[in-house]
């Protein structure tokens, strides 16, 4: 449902939409990594996603807010949840301001992610942002929001 919301939104905003893919390889750690890569094809690959992993492809404009994933300089501000107002869509960075004015540049980096359902260790080069016109009540904890919106598509409370 989140994502059926952010894509509705950022249609609603004008500009050129700019369309970036991440490239997913696995780590070469793993002894058996010749044969896991012919059972998990890159397509595979890109198809997965994970909680607090940017997904393979991500869509932005000028002027969406996205949402740091990863701590890349806490002494300036870009921290894990740190909210961004995207500026500029470059190649290989994200020009945009901090909520509360700073400018900053995410660059593309490279994110190794482990999940217990799979026999490997994901390596994942991409911008560690996701879009946040709609995040999880967990995600939302600690932030300062001046206005929400609560969407059930399923009741949640009980008679009694």
């Amino acid at each position: 449902m989140v994502f059926e919301i952010k894509s509705y939104l950022l249609n609603e905003i004008p500009g050129e939409q700019r369309t970036y893919f991440s490239s997913d390889t696995l780590a070469s750690d793993n002894p058996n990594t010749s044969i896991l890569q012919e059972q998990y094809p890159p397509e595979f690959l890109n198809s997965l996603s994970f909680n607090g992993a940017p997904d393979h492809e991500i869509m932005l404009k000028p002027f969406t807010p996205v949402m740091l994933l990863r701590n890349l300089s806490p002494s300036n501000g870009l921290c894990n949840g740190t909210r961004i107002l995207v500026t500029k869509l470059g190649e290989n960075v994200i020009c945009g301001l901090i909520i509360e004015g700073t400018p900053v540049a995410i660059p593309r980096i490279v994110l190794e992610i482990t999940d217990r359902r799979w026999p490997f260790t994901l390596r994942r080069r991409h911008f560690p942002i996701r879009l946040c016109y709609a995040m999880t009540i967990n995600k939302s904890k600690g932030q300062t929001l001046e206005q929400i919106g609560v969407l059930l598509t399923r009741p949640v409370f009980s008679h009694g």
